[in-house]
């Protein structure tokens, strides 16, 4: 079994407006958000063989952040260029490729591709919009990620702050 865990980049800051939009931080709320979703993911025993991150600077904090709360090695996560300004198929693409010795791989990356690769993967629920800080999860029974396919994967689980009334 393949597992996907797609998490869009906890809430940026545009405190700034003459940053580049790569460079924008987290705000405030990003930086409660993240390791909170970071917990839920430790509560469900979670902790992937791989996280790959944009490497724009809210997403590559928010992999961070989550990482230390599941205790993934920080060393080992990815940044891929690919995954800032990606399309959703080239996002697909991108995990079809990853070697089979990862069964559950966690993309840190940002809407809307996040969000329309959700609504592709899996047909069994259609979302609006992941949210900021939210985790929309998938699974695929094969071994192999080149074969996974558009439409054929199992949702599993949708986590997302306020889903938390006493949370934000």
């Amino acid at each position: 079994m393949k597992t996907l865990y797609l998490i869009r980049h906890a809430k940026s800051s545009w405190d700034d407006i003459k940053l580049a939009d790569f460079d924008r931080p987290l705000n405030q709320r990003g930086y409660k958000n993240a390791p909170f979703m970071g917990m839920i993911l430790k509560e469900k025993g979670i902790c992937p063989d791989l996280i790959l991150s944009s490497p724009a600077k809210r997403a590559i904090t928010t992999a961070e952040m989550i990482a230390q709360i599941i205790g993934y090695s920080l060393e080992n996560i990815i940044c891929e260029e690919k995954i800032y300004e990606a399309n959703p198929y080239s996002l697909f693409q991108l995990i079809k490729n990853q070697e089979n010795k990862y069964s559950e791989i966690i993309l840190v990356g940002h809407n809307p591709s996040l969000t329309v690769l959700a609504n592709e993967v899996s047909k069994e629920i259609n979302i609006d919009n992941i949210p900021t800080t939210g985790i929309f999860t998938i699974c695929w029974q094969t071994d192999k990620w080149q074969d996974i396919k558009l439409g054929e994967a199992k949702f599993l689980f949708f986590e997302y702050p306020k889903k938390y009334k006493n949370w934000h």
